[in-house]
């Protein structure tokens, strides 16, 4: 085995490392209930949106600003 595949096969097992712990710290914020209010104006998030988008922490309107990059 040469440096070059020595290096492949650390840089393959430091991104499955990477991977599984990104989808480990996903897993409690996606089964955790979602909070009620936007952060960004403080209105109430819809029952069907927080049931659709569990975690979601902002309303349409908010979430439409925010993706339009006028937060």
């Amino acid at each position: 085995m040469d440096i070059i595949d020595e290096a492949n096969e650390r840089a393959e097992y430091f991104t499955a490392k990477a991977i599984e712990q990104a989808r480990e710290g996903l897993r409690p914020r996606l089964l955790r209930e979602p909070e009620p209010e936007c952060v960004d104006c403080g209105e109430e998030i819809p029952a069907a949106r927080r049931k659709a988008l569990p975690g979601c922490p902002r309303c349409v309107s908010c979430q439409q600003r925010w993706e339009a990059g006028e937060q």
